[in-house]
């Protein structure tokens, strides 16, 4: 219950802080800018990973989660309650920003710029840069090292910054799913869905091709 519970509340935290930038950058005129949203996010993660990592990995995406089962440094019983608690989290955060922000039409929910195949491709390409980060980052289903944090939120931010104005920039289903259900903007939610997963399990396979055998091979759990 504790790793379920720090689960939801990273993933909270990451989407109360990213997307509330995204609401609070459009009602106050772009005061915060598109490289403030990207920061946001980077940092928000760095800092659930140091905050909870030790109690449940730190995932904060579905996506991460079924990368690292894949990799067999997950226990397979815990994929779901994972992703239950991570999509609980997400949604109590967009209900919260519903609650300040009444008016806002999309509660930071992310929409593609161009087409959807556009956005699918960067999503999965995106995703798969992170998983495989994360993966050369951690040690059985949790980073390792203090610099573990600052690498992952620098990608991520890195990400968001020279994708989000096309595709968001999500690589996180819960996060795309959460504001969606809120706002009722389900346009293009399936790619959201779908890319960051597979993208994740791209990621997977590049770890498995670059690194010795047996690397994504651990049995470790979280926990």
């Amino acid at each position: 219950m504790k790793q379920l519970l720090a689960e939801c509340f990273g993933t909270f935290c990451l989407v109360f802080a990213g997307t509330g930038a995204i609401v609070i950058n459009d009602v106050s005129g772009g005061s915060i800018t598109h490289v403030g949203i990207a920061l946001t996010f980077g940092l928000v993660v760095l800092s659930m990973i140091y905050a909870v990592g030790d109690i449940s990995g730190a995932h904060l995406n579905p996506a991460v989660t079924i990368g690292f089962f894949a990799a067999r440094r997950f226990s397979g019983r815990l994929v779901l309650p994972y992703v239950i608690s991570q999509s609980f989290g997400a949604l109590a955060a967009s209900l919260l920003l519903r609650g300040l922000f009444p008016s806002h039409a999309s509660l930071g929910a992310t929409l593609p710029a161009g087409s959807d195949a556009q956005s699918f491709v960067l999503e999965l390409v995106l995703t798969a840069i992170l998983m495989f980060v994360i993966l050369r980052v951690s040690s059985g289903a949790r980073e390792r090292g203090i610099t573990a944090g600052i690498v992952v939120g620098s990608v991520i931010a890195l990400e968001a910054l020279f994708a989000g104005p096309i595709c968001g920039a999500s690589m996180n289903p819960a996060r795309s799913f959460a504001p969606a259900l809120v706002s009722g903007q389900f346009a293009s939610l399936w790619l959201y869905l779908a890319a960051p997963t597979l993208g994740s399990l791209v990621g997977v396979g590049l770890c498995r091709c670059m690194r010795e055998e047996g690397c994504c091979a651990s049995t470790k759990e979280a926990g």
